[in-house]
């Protein structure tokens, strides 16, 4: 298999650790809930596990923006949906930023492998 679709394979399923990791951090409810709190700290260790190995075939500045960025986005929709928080307008359009962000690495840089 294709050393880019490996690396991009496991930067996914980083994202998504992080993500559900940080759905837990809430639910740990400030490290005061056990069970909330270890699974946060297992998913953000598997998380950075995950993220060193696409760092063997994707750029350190490229792998973080599109883990934190995309990790920012997943966050907020589950803010939206599961917390039923509230995004204002600039919330809305600095997300829509961070979005277009990672489109405009992926599709015009020159330092993602594809």
């Amino acid at each position: 298999m294709n050393p880019t679709t490996i690396a991009y394979f496991y930067l996914g399923m980083a994202i998504i650790c992080e993500v559900i990791g940080t759905t837990f951090l809430v639910k740990s409810e400030q490290f005061t809930r056990l069970v909330p709190t270890l699974i946060m700290g297992v998913l953000y260790v598997l998380s950075f596990y995950l993220l060193t190995h696409t760092l063997k075939t994707l750029p350190l500045g490229i792998a973080y923006a599109m883990w934190g960025g995309l990790g920012i986005v997943l966050t907020s929709i589950i803010g939206i949906i599961v917390f039923k928080q509230n995004l204002d307008t600039p919330a809305v359009v600095g997300i829509a930023m961070i979005v277009g962000g990672v489109v405009v690495m992926n599709v015009l840089s020159n330092s993602v492998g594809h």
